[in-house]
């Protein structure tokens, strides 16, 4: 009868698809190493992880893959760990671990090693998957005397960490705060798109050879009846977790479109690019809506970029590239945003129908005082010359770090230093006014002016 017992117990306490401890077993240590840690005074962390885009890689791949990843994930976090760390899966995509004897240090060094170990691509299926993922640290005593209070804190720190794409946040109690306006928020996104609650602001790409606005990047804006003005990293994340991401990403580019078409009876010839998340790359029925906005506005395919990220396409490349060229065959422009951040296989980049690349903001703001994120700058702009692409830096905040861009030949730049983003009214004049004055703050700043103050003609 002693082994059915012991099965029985392995059953209930194990997770069938990892053979990990499940989370009635994470609970159940959790709170004898909070009793043992009482008696001795000692601190206890809990760390919850969560994947990043698993959801993408379910849908675009398969239940069956997904779980194989979860295996090699809970195969590799298993060999990272020593005891008397316990590694658990609490469900989904879902991890947890409780580091006995663990403080707020160490608890940070623990996740950052955690994160490193998934740094390695996967290999499912002869297909190699990047995985990213956010952690939530919790403390005992410090932010909970149970195991629930811990598990509940540390799982708002985890989206703390996701929202702010961070790797990795220790729990405060402004979370707490934070957690119940965005459960506020997840339930009026949906409202909000059928109620005009939300509009569009034009950020200006500037041309670094003319000085002359050749683009602008169209960004969402949520004019909230409680809360005010919302920027889209405060409920972008929570469109793709309720499903609203697809009709969200239309209504973004419908409006786009309807701009579109009122500055080309203006005369005004500039691109308006929009973002596209994992989600819409991976549509089939994109194109085909793509396709039916542009000739309902009467837009001119050229004058529409699609801005999509490295990991968007990896999450599968080859379901990505035939939906971008069917886009492309249309005749719309796209360009990698963020480059840099992602791990995209350059075998990927030369296929890809892009015509530009974006340096991401954390290499390009800082070029002024740091020597390494020159060289990484220079040699993503010869990267993306040699294969025929214009190079685009995005966060310039100064006229030093123009001036470094226009030297390293980069073909364009965007940034509060040339203009924060901009209304649709603001813009036309904006461009109408700004051309001349523009390029000569461009060849030097005025005195005791190097900000988007003096580019507008306001006070410093």
């Amino acid at each position: 009868m002693q082994p059915k017992a012991t099965e029985l117990r392995r059953d209930v306490e194990l997770d069938p698809l990892t053979s990990l401890p499940n989370r009635r077993r994470l609970r159940a240590r959790l709170e004898q190493e909070i009793k043992a840690s009482a008696a001795d005074n000692k601190s206890v962390s809990l760390l919850v992880m969560d994947l990043d885009a698993f959801k993408e890689v379910n849908h675009t791949m398969g239940h069956l893959v997904g779980d194989e990843l979860l295996q090699q994930i809970g195969q590799r976090l298993s060999s990272t760990l020593a005891p008397p760390n316990v590694l658990a899966r609490l469900g989904g995509d879902e991890f947890a671990i409780v580091a006995p004897g663990c403080g707020a240090e160490d608890a940070a060094v623990l996740a950052a090693e955690v994160l490193r170990a998934l740094e390695e691509p996967f290999d499912l299926n002869g297909l190699r998957v990047n995985v990213q993922a956010s952690i939530g640290i919790a403390l005992f005593p410090d932010h909970g005397r149970s195991a629930d209070n811990l598990m509940q804190r540390a799982d708002m720190a985890m989206y703390a960490a996701k929202r702010a794409k961070s790797g990795y946040a220790l729990y405060s109690s402004e979370q707490n705060h934070n957690s119940q306006r965005r459960l506020l928020l997840m339930g009026e996104l949906r409202r909000a798109l059928v109620q005009d609650q939300l509009f569009l602001v034009y950020q200006p790409k500037v041309n670094l050879s003319t000085g002359r606005t050749t683009g602008v990047e169209a960004l969402i804006r949520w004019e909230h009846p409680q809360f005010g003005v919302i920027k889209p990293n405060r409920f972008i994340p929570l469109a793709e977790k309720t499903g609203l991401i697809m009709p969200l990403t239309l209504w973004v580019i419908h409006a786009a479109l309807r701009q579109c078409h009122i500055w080309q009876q203006l005369g005004i010839e500039i691109t308006t690019a929009v973002n596209l998340s994992a989600w819409n790359l991976q549509s089939d029925q994109l194109p085909e809506q793509l396709e039916g906005l542009l000739k309902s506005c009467a837009v001119d395919p050229s004058r529409m970029q699609l801005e999509i990220t490295e990991s968007a396409i990896m999450i599968d490349p080859t379901r990505a590239l035939a939906n971008l060229k069917r886009m492309r065959a249309m005749g719309l422009k796209f360009a990698i945003d963020d480059f840099g951040t992602g791990y995209s296989s350059l075998a990927y980049l030369k296929r890809l129908p892009v015509s530009e690349i974006k340096i991401d903001k954390s290499f390009v703001s800082n070029i002024p005082e740091d020597e390494d994120d020159v060289v990484i700058v220079r040699s993503t702009i010869d990267l993306g010359h040699n294969l025929g692409l214009e190079v685009v830096a995005e966060g310039v905040e100064s006229h030093e770090t123009l001036r470094q861009l226009a030297a390293l030949k980069c073909d364009a730049a965007q940034g509060f230093f040339m203009s924060q983003p901009l209304t649709d009214t603001d813009l036309t004049s904006w461009l109408a006014e700004s051309p001349e004055r523009l390029r000569r703050l461009l060849a030097k700043p005025p005195r005791g002016k190097s900000s988007i103050s003096s580019l507008r003609g306001e006070p410093a």
